[in-house]
Parts: C-alpha cells; structure tokens; sequence
C-alpha cells in the first residue's frame, strides 16, 4: 500500500492546505517537547531551571538547525524526481540521503559534546545556573542521531506528498514524551537532565515507528539491488542543496546566538521571560512554518514536472493564506499571551510575565514578515535555489547583530524584542528580489525546455 500525494495537478490551494494541515499539528506537536519541558521544569524545578533550560535554546537551534536544514535539503532532490515520474532515481537519491544522515550524525554527536561547555561559556550563561544548563543541553546533543533520522524519514515521506504520517508518530512521542517528564522530572527528581532524557528517548521513538511503517506500506520505496550503491555524484548534488540550507539555519541560529547572549547578560528574570515567550511564539508561528515547508514540497515537485505557472499560483494562494492567520495570531499574543504565560511561571513572577508580554507584543506586530519569509525560502529552496535563500540568513544574522551591538546598551530588553523582527523585514527585502528574479529564469529555462521536448 503506498500514501504518496502527487501536487502537479489540481487547484493548488486545497493541495496546499490538505499537506499543511497535518504538517501544522505534527509541527505543533514537535514543538511541544521542549515546551512540555519548560513547563514541567518551570512549575515543578523553579525559575532558575527554567532559564538554564533557556539559555540553551540558541545553541540549541544552531545544531538542531543545521540538521533539520540538511534533512530538508536532501528532500527536494527526491520530490523533484518524484514529481518528475523518476521513481528509480528517487530511490537512488533516498539511499545517499541515509548515507549522508548517518555521517552527519556521527559528526555532530561528536563535535557537540566536546564543544558544548566552551560555547556556554561564550555566551555568558550565568554561573548559577551554568550547570543545569549544561546537563540539558549535553543529553539533547548525545541524542541528535534520533533528531535526525525522524527528520530525514519525515522529508522523504513528505517529498512522497504524505504529511499525515509523521503528524500520527509525532502525536505518539509528544504523549510519551509528557509522561517521561512527569515521571522522570517529578517522580524520580532528575530535574532538567530528566527533561533532557524525556526529549532524546521521544524523538527516538517517533524514529523507529517511522521506518517501520515505511517498510510495510510504501512499495514504491522498495529497493532494487543496484539502487543501493553509495553514489560520489548524488552525494555531492544532495550536498549542493542539503548543506547550503543547513548553513542558512546555522547563520540564522548563530544571529540568535548573539541576542541569547544579550539577554543572558540581562539576567536570569529576562533569560526566563523570553524562555516563555520563544515556548509560546514558537507554537503560534507552527503554521506558518508549517505553510513554508509545504511550499518547498509543492514547489520541488512542481519544478521536476516542468509546471511554472502552478508554482506562481501556489506562492501567490499560499502568502495570501498566511497572512490571514498573521493577523489572527497577532491578535491572539497580543490579548492573550499574559495568561498563556502562567503555563510556564507562577502567577507571583510578575517581571517574568511582564517582559514576555512585552516581548511577544512587538514580535507579533511583525509575524506578516515572518509568513513571507517562511515561504519565499522554502519555496526558492524547492526549487532547488538553495544557495540564494542562504543570503536571507545572512541578512538575518546581520540585522540582529547590529541591533544588539547598537542599542542593547542603550535601550536594554526593547533591544532584544525587535532584534528579530528587523531581521525579518532585512531577509524578507532579499527574498523578494530574489524570487522575482528566478521566476522569470524559470520561466525561460521551462519554456526551453517544453520547446525541446515537443521538437
């Protein structure tokens, strides 16, 4: 039995929304573990764990990030070949995919773990809660193996157009992942090293019911034996796309990184408050996240079948889309994020509170920068344009940098609530540039290439 989606014919929005929904829940659903870990350590360890697991968010987004860029990358070459009717090169591309994982998570296990405390101390994690931020964050990296292979067999079912699979694994690992907490956090007192463990044994789960459901109903993922042949050439052009986007999250990350360590010199009363604010901003922007992944699959499979006006009508049904649910959320952090606060801190924290509500109120008056930037990159990335969205990192990485090497000193936390949404309107300036640029090229390439064919 085989769950694969084609999205190169029919009206492009129901396409759009019918991959996305499930992608929003399962996105959701993948954010809830380290936000389940927050409020578990938040209410039952103190403040103090709370900001140490915060501290680490950053870092954490720098290795996790350049991962999950990876596992996307190496995607887009297997939709493209899938859209393109190619299933023995799909499959081809699918195994040197494997390959790759596993050599990047040998190297990232490895680099991470020795790299860990010096980088902390970089970032001037407070001494007093140095430690716990350390026993966090080491457990997480000792993990990033499970990270990675759930990632890479969710990119390759949704290159295959089937969204809803992982959503359901996901579904199953967030429940267990809220009971390891409990039990480990609350029952056997491992404070945030138990959120850590909580985290890894999850995303490892979702893993294994992964693949063991792929190879029982996907047939069109069974392998011949000369399809399993490890490929220098297949490698390099999953590498030509996999690791520029991967570098792109990094820049981005690194660009956090730098406003982490401003806000880690504020202290542990605003490191807790944007902990809770990035744990709620983080659930509220999933769907547009979420609407940008879709469009990286819709538009790789799009470009392999050679249809480029189905590309302009997805991108332009898609922005539309993301820009109503913009409003709504806007609306939502801005009334609501007091209370959804208290998820995350006693009502007694009342400066934690207040700077969260301030920091999700200015961020949220920019989330429609945010929507296009989702997805012009991953649809720029879908179509194999790699190497031009990574510039958006940059611009990110410099907007931020400058913020908070300006105005830090000056203007204290407001400084660290608008770092990001400068860095949004900076990346979302290149973005439209860029894509109006390709499109035209693409146009040309695609009508080159529909001439060839026909004579």
């Amino acid at each position: 039995m085989s769950m694969t989606k084609e999205m190169t014919s029919g009206k492009p929005y129901k396409l759009i929304l019918g991959f996305c929904i499930p992608m929003i829940f399962g996105n959701i659903f993948q954010q809830l573990y380290n936000m389940v870990d927050s409020i578990i350590v938040g209410q039952y360890v103190g403040v103090d764990a709370l900001a140490a697991v915060g501290s680490t968010g950053a870092i954490n987004f720098l290795v996790i990030g350049f991962a999950l860029g990876l596992c996307s990358g190496f995607s887009i070459l297997a939709a493209q070949s899938f859209g393109e009717g190619n299933y023995k090169e799909m499959r081809r591309y699918i195994i040197n995919t494997v390959y790759l994982c596993a050599i990047a998570a040998v190297i990232l296990t490895v680099s991470t773990i020795l790299l860990t405390g010096p980088i902390l101390k970089i970032t001037k994690t407070p001494d007093d809660i140095f430690k716990d931020a350390y026993d966090y964050i080491i457990i997480i990296f000792g993990g990033i193996s499970a990270t990675i292979f759930y990632n890479m067999l969710a990119g390759i079912l949704r290159a295959l157009g089937d969204s809803r699979t992982p959503l359901i694994f996901l579904g199953v690992s967030s429940v267990l992942n809220v009971i390891l907490d409990l039990v480990l956090i609350i029952a056997f007192n491992m404070g945030v090293a138990g959120a850590g463990f909580a985290t890894v044994i999850s995303q490892g789960v979702s893993a294994v019911l992964c693949l063991i459901y792929m190879k029982r109903n996907y047939d069109i993922l069974a392998f011949e034996k000369d399809e399993l042949a490890f490929s220098g050439k297949r490698a390099l052009k999953l590498m030509s796309i996999g690791l520029p986007m991967a570098l792109q999250f990094s820049i981005t990350a690194i660009g956090t990184i730098i406003a982490q360590s401003a806000v880690n010199s504020l202290g542990k009363t605003a490191i807790a408050a944007v902990t809770a604010a990035n744990k709620i901003q983080t659930i509220v922007t999933a769907p547009m996240e979420s609407l940008g992944i879709t469009m990286a699959t819709y538009c790789g499979q799009n470009r392999g079948a050679g249809k480029y006006t189905r590309i302009r009508a997805g991108i332009r049904q898609s922005l539309f889309m993301s820009m109503i649910y913009c409003a709504a959320a806007c609306l939502v952090v801005w009334f609501l994020s007091g209370y959804i606060g208290l998820l995350f801190v006693k009502s007694s924290e009342t400066e934690v509170l207040r700077l969260s509500v301030e920091f999700l109120r200015y961020n949220g008056v920019f989330y429609p920068t945010l929507g296009i930037l989702f997805i012009l990159r991953n649809g720029l990335q879908g179509m194999g344009y790699s190497m031009l969205p990574m510039l958006a990192g940059v611009s990110e990485l410099v907007a931020r940098t400058l913020v908070i090497l300006l105005f830090i000193g000056t203007f204290g936390f407001r400084a660290a609530c608008l770092a990001s949404p400068l860095a949004w309107v900076l990346a979302d300036l290149l973005l439209i540039t860029v894509y109006a640029v390709k499109m035209r090229s693409l146009k040309t390439e695609l009508i080159t290439r529909w001439k060839t064919a026909k004579a």
